[in-house]
């Protein structure tokens, strides 16, 4: 294969990223469509964290990355978004999987034992007196149980309950 310059080769880098990406079928309800759009996209980023600083730097996107907006656009404008609730929540939605998926990747540690090491640490080393708010929140990330992973389920949910209540004009 042939590639006519670094900037071809770049554009194609990540029109394969984004086909690791599930569409949002013609068939499934906007939050289905949206939830799947956002964890796959998001397990895409774990698997290719090169794509965070390529994804958006490109300026000729290619049919599969149209394909993917116009189904995302789709999926909602189905079910009775306008267009501009579909773009603003086609826009929040993104930044929120971008967004968690940059922490994930530059986070210092790698699982939950690695989290209650640096957390261990930070909390020896603050004055829990005079910082109780942030000690409270590193107790409560050292809980069993906890995974800091879990937050981007929860923060989706969100997201996507808000939604709906402007999708119904509440």
């Amino acid at each position: 294969h042939h590639v006519a310059n670094k900037e071809a080769l770049l554009d194609g880098l990540v029109e394969r990223f984004v086909l690791e990406i599930e569409l949002p079928r013609p068939d499934e309800g906007w939050r289905d469509g949206m939830w799947r759009r956002a964890t796959s996209a998001r397990a895409a980023f774990r698997r290719h964290p090169w794509a965070l600083t390529l994804l958006e730097s490109r300026r000729n996107p290619g049919p599969a990355t149209l394909r993917y907006h116009d189904a995302v656009l789709g999926c909602m404008l189905r079910d009775g978004f306008s267009i501009e609730l579909a773009g603003h929540a086609f826009a929040l939605v993104d930044a929120f999987v971008f967004g968690f998926a940059v922490q994930e990747a530059t986070l210092p540690f790698e699982n939950g034992a690695d989290l209650e090491d640096v957390a261990a640490d930070v909390q020896a080393a603050m004055p829990a007196d005079e910082l109780p708010h942030l000690a409270a929140m590193i107790a409560y990330s050292l809980r069993p149980g906890y995974a800091f992973a879990a937050e981007f389920d929860y923060g989706l949910t969100l997201i996507l309950d808000g939604l709906e209540l402007r999708r119904a004009g509440r």
